[in-house]
């Protein structure tokens, strides 16, 4: 399989500070390594969960400043493993819907860990309530997030639609794909608008300088905004801190994000 030289196709201009300066550096100073060693994403994917797990038991053992420094180190090696599967997935020209279904099955398997070990921590029934509202918050914040900042990213570089499921998939890849581009089925207007623009180039522009803003609020729904959460929370002994967290600024945070980001949009309509 060819390995193409372009790995990265993230905007800097709404990049997470930490995914830029820390996260995905290290990844694109693994990646060389994993095509060496003939890593396929999948299995990058697969070591990041693993990773994950560590983090998990770690945060199982206490608050002891070996623990929870260990978990904290543990997250990030898993955060650099999923940035890693997909660059490895670029450099090799295999990316697919199964692998975005493995990807995201073990970014929320990760989190499911750490928040029943929480749960477990913390031993009683208002604990494992908060935890599942937690979790159904994120789910709901994480996938608009991604569709938001995929969004973005498409038409940023000039691309109005989004990728149609291949007729081959399965019924569970293209339900995965369904479900993960729900948000793109909302704000058809704008790429109506957008794709009969006379200077579209001008109006990209536009719409890219203005929507910076929400996307940046945007980094509040991170992967990497909850990991450090998490290590605070465990830190102080109580992870109904976190979860409170999720469920309420995070959740008022991916509101903002969204009106503003179709105020943007509703604007350079009219």
């Amino acid at each position: 399989m060819p390995v193409t030289a372009h790995c990265d196709v993230r905007d800097p201009r709404i990049e997470e500070p930490s995914n830029r300066w820390l996260i995905h550096p290290l990844g694109r100073m693994l990646l060389p390594r994993a095509l060496r060693a003939g890593l396929s994403a999948n299995s990058v994917s697969l070591f990041g969960l693993l990773f994950g797990a560590a983090a998990a038991l770690a945060y199982g053992m206490g608050r002891s400043s070996v623990a929870l420094l260990a978990g904290l180190a543990l997250s990030i090696c898993w955060l650099v493993m999923d940035g890693l599967d997909g660059m490895v997935a670029r450099a090799r020209g295999t990316q697919s819907a199964a692998g975005r279904l493995l990807d995201g099955l073990c970014d929320h398997g990760v989190f499911v860990m750490v928040y029943v070990t929480l749960a477990l921590r913390l031993g009683t029934g208002e604990g494992w309530m908060l935890a599942v509202a937690a979790g159904a918050a994120h789910a709901i914040q994480s996938n608009l997030y991604e569709g938001e900042r995929a969004r973005f990213h498409r038409r940023a570089e000039g691309r109005l639609d989004p990728p149609s499921p291949a007729s081959g998939e399965s019924r569970i890849l293209r339900l995965y794909d369904r479900i993960s581009t729900a948000p793109d089925r909302g704000p058809r207007r704008f790429e109506s608008h957008l794709a009969a623009a006379t200077d579209r180039a001008a109006m990209i522009a536009l719409y890219t300088e203005a929507a910076t803003g929400p996307m940046r609020l945007m980094w509040s729904q991170t992967a990497n905004a909850r990991v450090f959460a998490i290590f605070v929370a465990a830190s102080l002994g109580d992870p109904r801190l976190f979860w409170w967290f999720e469920i309420v600024p995070l959740s008022l945070a991916a509101a903002a994000a969204m009106i503003w980001h179709r105020g943007i949009e509703s604007a350079l309509t009219n």
